[in-house]
């Protein structure tokens, strides 16, 4: 029976990943497909050999996909990790590591192992991917798999693209979206979108979209009551890793923070607003330019994480007003056109970011080394009597200003011929200066205050010529340049009608400086010192010229990437090569080997011996840079249309081996104070990606997505040997197993208007947080702190690597084992009416109230748990003027 045209369009207007429609001869609705431009050509999904998973405009809209958390809740093979809104970083198939915590990520972070675009601009940044606010998108594309050759360094595990609709030619346009939702427990929220388009003349067209969402909070900030779960008291100040009291609370005065003034519920507010102007002007039949503009505000309060000491799953203790105001403006252009039978592109952009934080960092002082210096004065006390602890709370402030500019120039030449290239050459200036104030010891007792006025600056001047607050003291004052330019080519070669083969290369050279300087340490002269070598040099920085050699003779230490001014210099040349056969009209094999890599990381106290010299440590040197670590990827995939186009079916397996893999250590009593980045050792990973569509009846549409990982550790750096994880531990962040299923099912109603039903649940599975092995160090802190534990599951990992003891920093052997991140489930319903012009929604988001562990932040020395939205109930309105 032939549907309405009113079902037809709806079916179109609400597919997921991909366009139904109705066969004219057949008068049966079958599956098409979306364009993608993942090989920098527009092509059909079907017809690209390369796993891709996108989610449409209307997609996006359907499934209420707004923030950056939104864009991985359906794409199983891609996690993100981190602290917040703004505050995240995406991992694709299982390659994930430690990454630095977020209050100085901008100084000490990893590269990102995934590339983030803005349409043809990359927006990656360590440790804070760009969250930008999805309104007005034509898709989302995921690139599983390193995609380097094309996409360029930080492509090392895959590729997330956020493709804009640009301005139309064909009229006039515009669109409304509302969304007002309560949550359980928490605050109410509020979204406002709208669209416009229009022609000024035949030539010129310009679009521009804005919205404005507020995200209610739902985590509460409650009293803190001294040994009910909450803080006891400075007095308790632990040896990190052995686990003894440094100061005697009942000989000790005890100070416990106090939170009084700052009690609040649904305190974990955030608000994005923005706009994006868009013109397009067709020059000529053969060229057209596209020029946009983005600027974004994005500002929380509070934190998004628990405390699981306390009671129930939305409670927390923090102890300074937290606020993270993230703003950037992004301009990128397009020209696009045809000399003789090339396509020309020319690409660029210019995106600059603000970022201003304030982060409560008395979890700081709850271990490490020096931990008894940051709250007690016994090392200055004139008798016993004199010992005293003061209040703990500390705080971090900093100030982040980030550009980038890109330019991209490609040609591709006719699609048509038997063999096509993608050629281009790719020029990336990244700049990152950070100033982060510290107050983490006591000040009025003389800690540190004269260095933080005196090594940073001049006289309490930083380097941007404003005064350091005399309650400031530590501090970080540096600046990250990035330089890059690379070539790249991709030839694809038609061998048969059916057979095609493709290879691609990509040659690199990157610049990293580092300038700048902390409270304790010159890095831009440290630097230079091992760029030179020069013994005077490597004195002056506190170093021992004749053991520093000694270790770069040794190879305990690399420095052959740095020049006399301390700037490191990489280069190398990536491929990738594969085979695809196109076995019918609706499927397609293809075999694909690929490479991608992430750059060195820079230390800021790369040399530096261990603190602790004992069993493990002894003689361990932080690395002056953490070298490049590859990834070299090979894998099967299928896509195919079935049963006359009504099932779709695409998969592929891959197996890739991670060489070098980076990670960030923070080991304050056994290492050093401050974050370093390492290379952990080499590791593999086993998966299969799936994503499944099938049109059951000409009004029900399912689609379901899954992965399978398994990753593992297959050598340690003889470095890091019964420092780091074992041989065989899993890689962190990324479950087993994780899936989704969703269903829409459509029915017509009186009056032209079409009803519709869309359900969907999503699973992931156990995960581990982290690289290192420090859960029971971390729950006997807890315990310590708070009275309580923290009732997180814990994982054995080793106390024994190859009969070397895992050590503390007393020569004793404790437990190692790392936190799980509980596997999770979460439901979501909505009922809708349409006809052509608008809609009207009822949804509920997580039906069952799930409290997802989505990530376990261990670096405040006691576990805090970031969750999901509880059971979130709403209204979306929508109207569209044609």
């Amino acid at each position: 029976m032939m549907k309405s045209k009113v079902s037809v369009a709806v079916l179109a207007a609400l597919a997921s990943t991909a366009i139904y429609a109705q066969d004219s001869q057949s008068a049966k609705a079958k599956i098409e497909t979306i364009e993608v431009t993942a090989t920098k050509r527009s092509e059909s999904i079907q017809d690209v050999p390369v796993s891709v998973t996108a989610l449409n405009g209307e997609a996006l809209e359907n499934l209420g996909i707004d923030d950056f958390a939104d864009y991985v809740e359906f794409l199983p093979n891609v996690t993100f990790q981190g602290t917040g809104p703004g505050q995240n970083e995406i991992y694709i198939r299982g390659a994930a590591t430690t990454q630095t915590n977020i209050s100085v990520s901008s100084v000490q972070a990893l590269q990102p192992s995934v590339a983030l675009y803005l349409d043809e601009q990359p927006i990656s940044m360590q440790g804070r991917n760009l969250d930008v606010f999805a309104t007005d998108m034509s898709r989302i594309e995921v690139l599983p798999g390193p995609q380097g050759t094309l996409f360029g360094a930080s492509s090392q595990s895959g590729t997330v693209r956020l493709i804009t609709n640009k301005p139309d030619h064909s009229g006039f346009s515009a669109g409304v979206d509302s969304d007002f939702a309560a949550t359980k427990g928490g605050e109410n929220s509020s979204t406002v979108e709208a669209f416009f388009n229009f022609t000024l003349n035949e030539d010129l067209a310009v679009r521009v979209a804005a919205y404005n969402s507020k995200q209610g909070g739902w985590i509460d900030n409650i009293l803190n009551v001294p040994g009910e779960g909450g803080y006891i008291g400075s007095a308790v100040v632990i040896d990190r890793i052995s686990g003894g009291v440094l100061s005697d609370p009942s000989n000790t005065p005890v100070v416990s923070p106090k939170n009084d003034s700052l009690v609040e519920d649904d305190f974990n507010d955030a608000v994005y607003s923005g706009a994006r102007f868009g013109l397009s002007y067709i020059i000529n039949e053969d060229w057209n330019l596209v020029v946009q503009h983005t600027q974004q505000s994005l500002e929380t309060e509070g934190v998004f994480s628990y405390d699981p000491n306390l009671e129930g799953e939305s409670s927390t203790n923090r102890f300074i007003p937290e606020d993270n105001d993230d703003e950037f403006g992004l301009t990128t252009w397009t020209l696009e056109g045809r000399l003789n039978k090339l396509d020309i592109v020319y690409t660029g952009g210019y995106l600059d970011r603000d970022i201003n934080s304030t982060i409560d960092y008395t979890g700081y002082t709850n271990g490490g080394l020096f931990s008894a210096y940051y709250v007690c004065n016994h090392y200055e006390a004139a008798t016993p009597a004199d010992e005293r602890c003061l209040d703990p709370t500390k705080f971090y402030k900093e100030a982040t200003e980030t550009s980038r500019v890109t330019h991209e120039f490609r040609i591709n030449t006719d699609v048509e011929n038997d063999w096509r290239i993608t050629a281009g050459v790719f020029y990336d200036s990244q700049d990152v200066d950070t100033v982060g104030q510290f107050n983490i010891a006591n000040t009025e007792l003389g800690f540190f205050t004269d260095l933080a006025r005196t090594t940073v600056g001049t006289d309490g001047i930083n380097s941007d010529g404003g005064p350091f607050s005399s309650e400031i003291s530590f501090v970080n004052d540096v600046s990250h340049g990035i330089d890059q330019i690379a070539l790249f080519g991709q030839l694809e070669y038609d061998l048969t009608d059916k057979l095609t083969a493709t290879l691609g290369a990509r040659w690199y050279e990157i610049e990293d400086s580092y300038r700048g300087s902390t409270t304790t340490v010159d890095v831009s002269r440290r630097l230079q010192a091992f760029g030179t070598l020069d013994p005077s040099e490597l004195a002056a920085v506190g170093l021992d010229p004749v053991a520093v050699q000694s270790a770069i003779d040794s190879g305990q230490l690399d420095v052959s990437l740095l020049d006399g001014d301390g700037v490191l210099t990489v280069d190398d040349t990536i491929f990738k090569f594969s085979l695809d056969y196109k076995a019918s009209d609706d499927v397609l094999l293809f075999a694909t080997y690929s490479e991608g890599f992430r750059p060195p990381v820079t230390n800021r106290v790369g040399g530096g011996l261990a603190t602790n010299q004992a069993g493990a440590f002894e003689n361990f040197r932080i690395p002056v840079y953490s070298l490049t670590d590859t990834l070299d990827n090979y894998e099967l995939g299928m896509k195919g249309d079935f049963l006359d186009g009504i099932l779709r079916v695409n998969a592929t397996a891959f197996y890739s081996e991670i060489s070098d893999l980076q990670t960030s250590r923070f080991d304050p009593t056994n290492i050093s104070f401050l974050v370093f980045t390492d290379n952990v050792g080499d590791a593999e990973i086993t998966g299969l990606d799936a994503d499944i569509t099938w049109l059951a009846t000409d009004n029900l549409i399912i689609d379901a997505a899954f992965s399978l990982l398994d990753t593992e550790l297959t050598s340690i750096n003889p470095e890091l040997e019964g420092i780091a994880l074992p041989v065989g531990a899993e890689l962190p962040y990324s479950a087993g197993f994780s899936g989704n299923l969703r269903a829409q099912y459509f029915y017509e109603l009186p009056d032209g208007l079409t009803g519709y039903i869309n359900g969907s649940i999503s699973y992931t599975g156990d995960r581990l947080a982290g690289m290192n092995m420090d859960a029971y160090v971390i729950e006997d802190a807890t315990r310590l702190i708070y009275g309580v534990g923290s009732g997180l599951e814990i994982q054995d990992e080793a106390t024994v690597f190859d009969g070397v003891t895992y050590p503390d920093s007393n020569g004793n052997t404790f437990r190692g084992g790392r936190y799980v991140q509980k596997s999770y489930t979460i439901s979501n319903v909505a009922f809708g009416v349409t006809n052509d012009e608008w809609k009207a929604e009822l949804y509920i988001d997580n039906i069952f109230d799930e409290s997802a562990i989505l990530y376990i932040d261990t670096q405040q020395f006691t576990p805090k748990v970031v969750t999901n939205r509880p059971r979130t109930m709403g209204v979306r309105l929508s109207y569209d003027f044609f």
